[in-house]
């Protein structure tokens, strides 16, 4: 049968660095087109972030995915890529850092991986600030530096006044034969709020969305919307590689005949999870329950949890003050209950938490207390190996992940746990392990993506079930 092409208009968001402004450059882009044009728009965030993916979320109404050519083939990113860009009118990715920066000199795992990857027109977002001619030398060498990338146009941000802007644009447009596709004055409120990680998580705050409805009233003034729109139905069709998997199967177990119950702590200290992962424990066949951790008075009738990352290091007091939840999941842990547990939810599981001079008590569940800093003590992708069996993966496996925390791990009883990862790439716990090992709980600094690590969703269905059936349920 002939692979069928489809044609799908999308453009990938770029900038010569990091604090060039793509984020909300983005965020405006996208209110404007839904909102001023009614179109319906599917975001995508290049690497591996949670905090962005939730305002790109929360702006198009489309759940943001993530594409990551360090942790993902080319292939599987094509796959998620059509999968989800079916039945929008456009698609918008926003790169990371500058557009050809990446892991290693070959700029492995770069935006402009991602851009080629997906066969999408890139618009540059340079941060004009105390710059005039200069620019169009900027921008032509991001135009020829990589030949198998298209370049479709350029975004002007920080524009101090009317007559720097047409300094600028004329140089773009003489020298480059590039077209403006929109110039953002200096002091213009794109700007959302922002803490340790990065942007205030999109769920955290309502009146945020005022804020939102600022940044899409700037862009649409702003913006070439119809240039932008123009860019993106140039891209080229794509092969239709047929549907990707939610999450990947990845592993041998088979699909449990009960659908066993995976408790989900999902709130404002708990939010960082890629919807791969939580799709990839449907796909598997587990019945996912939510878990608000700052208000639930106790674990609710589950047979696994998943405790994903998030800042409970910011309402600390409130899980503090959630006494019955901290103990009942502590009860659970006793009891075998299945548990993977990532960031900030091995932050929870611990003993205490110490931040800006007060102790706050967690679950207790692990003995190690967990001390905040003011600088970051892990930050970038990270390969683990597993050095120990467990019920989530085997001694000899290679895991790709990333993590981002400021946080690190004091008085670990290592009589009582052990380390089931040695890292051969980043830090984890302590430079050299992560991932603690409890009766049936992994907690570890490592974030992973379900579309990266296909066996993950598996085997953890798998013991939420045989829990279950060892419980009689």
């Amino acid at each position: 049968m002939p692979q069928e092409n489809v044609h799908i208009p999308r453009l990938v968001i770029g900038a010569p660095q990091g604090r060039s402004g793509k984020t909300t450059v983005t965020m405006g882009l996208l209110a404007a087109l839904v909102n001023r044009r009614g179109l319906r728009v599917q975001p995508y965030k290049k690497g591996p972030d949670f905090i962005d993916p939730g305002w790109l979320t929360r702006v198009t109404g489309r759940p943001c995915r993530n594409l990551d050519t360090f942790l993902m083939s080319k292939e599987v990113i094509r796959r998620s890529f059509l999968r989800h860009a079916r039945g929008a009118d456009i698609a918008v990715v926003e790169g990371a850092m500058g557009l050809f920066d990446g892991v290693d000199l070959a700029g492995s795992g770069s935006t402009a991986e991602v851009a080629k990857a997906v066969r999408a027109p890139v618009v540059l977002v340079v941060d004009t600030t105390r710059m005039t001619r200069s620019v169009a030398a900027l921008v032509t060498g991001f135009m020829h530096f990589d030949r198998e990338m298209h370049l479709a146009g350029v975004i002007l941000n920080r524009v101090a006044r009317p007559r720097h802007e047409h300094m600028l644009r004329a140089a773009v447009e003489q020298y480059c034969g590039l077209p403006v596709l929109g110039a953002v004055p200096k002091g213009a409120r794109l700007t959302i709020p922002d803490r340790h990680l990065g942007l205030i998580p999109a769920g955290e705050r309502d009146e945020l969305s005022r804020t939102l409805e600022e940044i899409g009233r700037v862009a649409a003034e702003c913006l070439d919307l119809d240039g932008l729109l123009r860019a993106a139905e140039s891209a080229p069709p794509l092969p239709d590689e047929g549907e990707a998997p939610a999450g990947g199967t990845g592993g041998n177990e088979a699909a449990p005949p009960e659908s066993p119950v995976i408790g989900v702590f999902r709130d404002r200290a708990f939010s960082f999870y890629y919807p791969e992962n939580l799709e990839a424990l449907a796909a598997a066949g587990a019945e996912l329950k939510y878990i608000d951790a700052l208000a639930a008075p106790a674990l609710p009738p589950v047979d696994a949890l998943y405790l994903g990352g998030g800042f409970p290091e910011v309402f600390a007091g409130e899980l503090e003050a959630n006494r019955g939840l901290r103990e009942s999941v502590r009860s659970a842990v006793e009891e075998g209950l299945p548990v993977y547990a990532e960031c900030g939810g091995l932050m929870y599981l611990g003993r205490r938490v110490r931040w800006r001079e007060h102790d706050y008590a967690m679950c207790g569940a692990l003995p190690f207390d967990v001390l905040m800093d003011e600088r970051p003590q892990g930050h970038g992708y990270e390969i683990v190996r597993v050095e120990r069996d467990n019920i989530f993966f085997r001694a000899g496996e290679v895991i790709k992940g990333h993590e981002f925390h400021h946080s690190r791990l004091i008085n670990i009883d290592l009589e009582k746990l052990c380390f089931a990862f040695r890292v051969e790439r980043g830090h984890g716990i302590d430079g050299k392990n992560d991932g603690l090992l409890y009766k049936n709980v992994l907690a570890a600094y490592n974030h992973i993506h379900a579309l990266a690590v296909p066996r993950w969703a598996p085997r953890l269905v798998a013991a939420a079930s045989a829990h279950r059936r060892r419980r009689g349920a």
